[in-house]
């Protein structure tokens, strides 16, 4: 059976693979070997500018040039070229090396240098630094500017909805009022504090070696400050160094990300929820499209797919970014294979996310607040108004203003004229009395509605 779209065994690379696709470029096998033919790149070119490794000379600017263009115009055919070597050779950056070295052939300098080609590296050496160059470019360009995008709808939601007053449901039940903007505001503020924990977290990469200790290094050039060349190699890539490892780079900073993506999520997950559920109490309408479906029998049936679509993903995405942040920073002794194996998911669990993102921003253009619905769902509750009634009678010391209010109130449903009642008889300074007998539902919102304007 051929691969396709329609027979792939993974949703990302079937049902999903038009949402999936930009991150194709960074996750893919052929972005990896990308990645890895860039480092391998850079290592030679930083050897040659190094007037004390004698042996190898420096690299003019043309011999520069057409060595980053290899990176830089690395291809489909190349990547082809790349996994036959590696049929021969069952290892997958040697691969890399043998390619370099077949495509340096034809420039006499770099074929001067071509057993510079991975000099003194590990495999890890490479390895590590092509993971964090995509897991960095993949933030910067796809998963940030996405979650910006649902950031943003989501604000312009909670301005527009700043006003509009909602009842409040505390373990499901009739509580508090709010706004609907105010409740949306709440999510902005949440997923910008985790946008930041995500672009703050500082990629890290090693090149020392075998066991991170700069062995071979030391053993082909005893005199030379190793440490120094490969802090500023690593820092050149734009990674931060780190000065100690084992053969492998921990993944601390990889485990991170995942963890801060994974709380991306769980916000995403949460505001899903509630979503559906306000969808379900009829607060929000959903706007529906020409042609779709909402029940193979029920033709009535708008359903609010997108947001479990969104739920779902998220679901998949976390159980994986947790996985991979508890696993990856575990490695027997100086070093075990069980990492590489679990980081060829890493693109599987950013698939996730993003299509757990694109949902939930499809199911919010979808959204129509229903004020109709949400202001008798307010009227029909005046019951909540006995917070703030309670409260005005503590300040003037009443007696027992809690216990009197519960006896109205607790598991009823109270009606404007029996609060109405209930608050003519208190002995309260007639201005309190006044405030608290204009006061409805939909006026008992606090600073809800400021503080989604502002946010």
């Amino acid at each position: 059976m051929p691969l396709t779209e329609l027979t792939a065994i993974s949703p990302l690379d079937g049902r999903y693979a038009a949402q999936a696709e930009k991150l194709r470029p960074y996750f893919s096998e052929f972005g990896l070997i990308r990645h890895r033919v860039r480092v391998e790149i850079e290592w030679l070119i930083a050897l040659s500018a190094e007037p004390a490794l004698k042996e190898i000379k420096p690299f003019s600017q043309a011999t520069t040039a057409a060595l980053r263009t290899l990176a830089a115009n690395f291809g489909i055919a190349d990547g082809e070229r790349v996994k036959a070597i590696e049929a021969e050779t069952n290892h997958d950056v040697k691969a890399i090396e043998y390619w370099l070295k077949e495509r340096v052939r034809d420039n006499a300098e770099a074929l001067a240098a071509a057993e510079f080609i991975h000099f003194a590296c590990t495999s890890e050496d490479i390895n590590n630094l092509a993971y964090a160059l995509a897991a960095d470019a993949a933030r910067r360009e796809v998963l940030l500017p996405s979650l910006d995008e649902l950031i943003e709808r989501l604000r312009g939601l909670a301005h527009a909805h700043a006003d509009l007053a909602m009842l409040s449901r505390t373990h499901g039940q009739p509580a508090t009022p709010t706004t609907l903007g105010k409740e949306l505001a709440n999510v902005v503020a949440r997923l910008s504090r985790a946008r930041t924990a995500i672009a703050g977290v500082a990629m890290l990469g090693k090149i020392n070696g075998a066991v991170g200790n700069y062995n071979a290094h030391l053993a082909a050039y005893p005199d030379f400050g190793w440490e120094g060349f490969a802090a500023r190699f690593v820092r050149q890539l734009g990674l931060e160094f780190n000065a100690y490892t084992t053969q492998i780079e921990p993944h601390d900073s990889l485990a991170a990300l995942f963890d801060a993506l994974a709380r991306a999520n769980t916000v995403v997950l949460d505001l899903d929820r509630d979503l559906w559920g306000y969808i379900s109490l009829g607060y929000f309408k959903q706007r529906v499209k020409a042609g779709e479906v909402g029940s193979s029998t029920m033709p009535h049936k708008v359903n609010p797919i997108d947001f479990e679509n969104s739920e779902g993903n998220a679901g998949c995405a976390n159980a994986l970014l947790r996985f991979l942040a508890d696993k990856l920073p575990v490695s027997r002794w100086q070093r075990d294979l069980s990492d590489s194996t679990a980081l060829r998911n890493v693109g599987v669990a950013l698939g996730h996310t993003l299509l757990a993102w694109k949902a939930c921003l499809r199911g919010l253009a979808k959204l129509e607040a229903d004020p109709a619905r949400l202001a008798a769902d307010l009227d029909g509750n005046w019951e909540v108004l006995g917070e703030a009634v309670q409260t005005v009678m503590r300040r003037h010391g009443l007696p027992n203003p809690y216990e009197q209010l519960k006896e109205l109130t607790r598991g009823k449903r109270l009606d404007a004229a029996a609060m109405r009642t209930f608050i003519s008889a208190l002995a309260i300074p007639d201005a309190d009395k006044q405030r608290l007998l204009a006061m409805t539902p939909a006026s008992y919102i606090g600073r809800a509605a400021e503080l989604a304007k502002k946010i």
